[in-house]
């Protein structure tokens, strides 16, 4: 039998081939779920995604490099349906409840705000006892006082609990849909609500945009001082093994980045200045010392 040695030409072409770097592996795609609530984000105009949520994200992202991202806008109902999929989702803000638990890893805190409130028109302090704290369960008792809230979303464990006696009650309305917050204010200004539960930044954003800053207040709940809960929220991520792992990576970077000056700017630079301090002290004492 006779072996020929390849010819040049072939030993030329398999020192190509060789030299050839493989194609790199189509990197994991995360998918960011984000709804209308400024300023926790803030889709369109001047202040376009400079939300505390946007900012958030975008570090999150800059440091989980080795994965693609993309952001989802729709309503909170359709958040929860992805993540009940199992799909490939995360949220930078969420509460932590034991229903969402069961579909959601939840991260170390990512977020600590100024607790929810009840927006009110001033003009109807009187419907309030002219009280600037005032105890939710009293107001809902109140069958008087209709009241308007987001469908689905969380509000922090104390209130969600109080909510929960409630739910079903005439005075006590959810709503969804996309413009949710713009729409709640809509209905305030019109009387077809008394008063709408929310953040206070979301309500000084939004009476801001409307131009109706001197026309709205915002009524400290009794609950609230009780404890944090109602302060501080998490990135959540579908409950399966990859979620498990994304939340592994995110409590690293929150470690990391939450006592730089860019993290606690993200929120604060929508306070009024008179809630800074109180802010920065909760940061430094209570948001700064949890841990997985």
């Amino acid at each position: 039998m006779v072996h020929r040695r390849p010819s040049l030409a072939s030993r030329m072409l398999v020192l190509l081939l060789l030299c050839i770097p493989s194609p790199l592996p189509a990197k994991d795609t995360v998918t960011w779920m984000e709804a209308v609530f400024p300023p926790f984000y803030i889709q369109s105009g001047a202040n376009q995604e400079q939300g505390y949520g946007d900012i958030v994200t975008d570090i999150l992202q800059e440091h989980l490099s080795d994965y693609e991202h993309e952001e989802v806008i729709t309503n909170i109902t359709r958040h929860f349906y992805k993540f009940k999929q199992g799909e490939k989702v995360c949220s930078a803000g969420l509460y932590k409840t034991a229903e969402r638990d069961a579909f959601m890893y939840f991260s170390i805190p990512s977020f600590i705000t100024l607790p929810p409130v009840l927006i009110i028109k001033k003009e109807n302090i009187a419907n309030f006892g002219h009280q600037t704290t005032v105890p939710l369960a009293d107001v809902l008792a109140n069958k008087g006082l209709m009241i308007g809230l987001a469908k689905d979303r969380s509000y922090g464990k104390t209130l969600d609990a109080i909510l929960e006696q409630h739910k079903g009650q005439g005075n006590l309305v959810e709503f969804t849909g996309q413009e949710l917050s713009f729409n709640l204010f809509q209905m305030l200004l019109r009387n077809r609500l008394d008063g709408i539960i929310g953040l206070p930044e979301e309500a000084l954003y939004q009476a801001e945009q409307m131009g109706i800053r001197g026309q709205v207040l915002t009524l400290t709940l009794a609950e609230n001082l009780q404890n944090y809960d109602g302060w501080m929220s998490s990135v959540g991520c579908s409950k399966n093994a990859w979620g498990k792992e994304m939340i592994e990576k995110i409590n690293a970077i929150l470690l990391e980045q939450r006592p730089t000056e860019r993290y606690r700017a993200a929120y604060e630079r929508w306070l009024d200045a008179g809630s800074i301090e109180q802010y920065r002290k909760a940061y430094s004492e209570v948001f700064l010392k949890t841990r997985p």
